[in-house]
């Protein structure tokens, strides 16, 4: 489990240092909550880019972690292929559609006038390594899938070099670096992924735990997109649906003003902190639960799931406490200050998410367990139950002084929190939808799912 989880903890480490390295660099070089409030969005649209090829990516893992523990190495590179070919035609129908509707995008998250364009500036600069972020999320699941997690760790210790050494030459204008302050931070890290995503193409063409990409085995192969697909697209539309309500929720909160929107989006970023481990241990899972049960070992996919669950709870309700007691600390950190507006909302937030700390990492586990297994169609029924049923509308109810009905005359009178109450909507969420997957694993019909 931890020959699994470490690399990955590692790996995630790295990207959340990056993304500390933007909001340092924002707060301390670009003044003004516009910036911020823009940066807050541009979180959301790196997350959701990869995102985008979770289906495919999701699929992946799970077949290649099947026929891996199955000792049917051939059918593993075959996924590969098939899998890089359905991520090609993704990555393009997603160019296309940011080119057209990225600008509708940014207007549709509700930013103030003085933030939207800064978002959009962002989103263009990002739009070329779209191809380059799908080599990396395709080629690294396939990698886990097969236990190899320390590629994808080297892979991405490069990526976040390149990304923060651009990043902080061209927002400081350092040495022979022209001065190109938030245009700066889209280009490192566009350059950071295109460099990531040609090392990890080179793994595979090379060769890498029984794993080689071949021309050949992109051949279209129907039967096997089919499996990918029939276990990836509920996967896939578990994490785009969970994307989604994250936007509209981000929306809820960037509709009540441009303060509210850079604390949520800065909080959001320091709880960052707590996914490390939360993202280690649900690969970890997800490769135990998919290898063993292809060996025909349930019993010690059960343990090994439940060994992540506990190790990666106790490290997140560590993460907890830090929040609760020093949240004020982490804040000034990025902000320079903790008497400003932003660094004292965002203080408030964190207490109020230290709460739900330890019930988010055994969702997350528990989610990786079930969709390592294949079992990839109940993560999206509590998505759905946890999210559209309980987190937007509480949102909406406590952040919001009236909210208006949808094609109704009728309005209702909310508690008017603002992003305070919003964040009292995503504790309420992770809690039930943390009860909600546990139910599921201990059901134990994970078990038995053919992929």
């Amino acid at each position: 489990m931890l020959r699994l989880a470490t690399p990955v903890m590692l790996e995630e480490l790295l990207n959340l240092l990056v993304g500390y390295t933007d909001w340092w660099l924002t707060g301390h070089y670009l003044e003004g909550p516009s910036y911020k409030a823009a940066m807050g969005l541009m979180a959301y649209v790196m997350w959701m880019l990869p995102a985008l090829f979770a289906s495919v990516a999701i699929g992946a893992l799970a077949l290649t972690s099947r026929f891996i523990g199955a000792g049917d190495r051939s059918s593993a590179r075959r996924v590969i292929g098939q899998a890089m070919l359905m991520g090609i035609a993704v990555a393009a129908l997603a160019t296309l559609a940011a080119v057209l509707f990225g600008e509708r995008f940014v207007a549709a998250m509700q930013l103030k006038a003085d933030s939207a364009p800064l978002a959009v500036a962002y989103l263009w600069i990002l739009i070329p390594a779209i191809p380059a972020i799908m080599v990396e999320q395709v080629t690294i699941a396939c990698l886990r899938g097969a236990g190899d997690t320390v590629s994808g760790l080297v892979a991405k210790t490069i990526v976040n070099v390149v990304n923060v050494i651009l990043s902080v030459a061209l927002v400081t204008g350092w040495g022979p670096f022209p001065n190109l302050g938030w245009q700066g931070l889209a280009i490192g890290t566009s350059c950071g992924h295109a460099v990531g995503a040609m090392i990890l193409l080179g793994v595979l063409i090379r060769g890498r735990a029984g794993l080689q990409l071949r021309l050949g085995s992109m051949r279209p192969d129907g039967q096997l997109m089919r499996r990918l697909l029939r276990v990836g697209i509920p996967g896939g539309a578990d994490t785009l649906l969970i994307l989604t309500c994250h936007l509209i929720y981000a929306a809820i909160i960037n509709a009540s003003g441009t303060l509210d929107a850079a604390a949520h989006g800065l909080g959001i970023q320091i709880e960052a902190l707590a996914y490390l481990p939360g993202s280690a241990f649900h690969v970890a899972a997800a490769t135990m639960a998919g290898q063993y049960l292809g060996a025909g070992d349930e019993p010690r996919a059960v343990r090994g799931v439940l060994t992540a669950c506990l190790v990666g709870g106790g490290i997140m309700t560590g993460a907890g406490l830090l929040f609760f007691f020093g949240g004020e600390w982490l804040t000034s950190f990025f902000t320079g200050t903790t008497e400003s507006e932003t660094a004292q909302l965002t203080t408030r937030l964190l207490k109020i998410v230290a709460v739900s700390e330890p019930f988010l990492a055994v969702a997350m586990v528990l989610t990786g367990a079930l969709r390592g297994s294949g079992d990839t169609r109940w993560p999206l029924l509590i998505t759905l139950i946890g999210l559209v049923g309980v987190r937007i509308p509480v949102a909406c109810l406590l952040a919001w002084d009236e909210i208006a009905i949808p094609m109704t005359t009728i309005s209702l009178t909310g508690y008017g929190l603002g992003v305070v109450g919003a964040w009292y909507a995503m504790v309420t969420d992770v809690v039930l939808r943390s009860m909600l997957v546990t139910c599921r694993f201990f059901h134990g019909g994970w078990k038995r799912i053919k992929v």
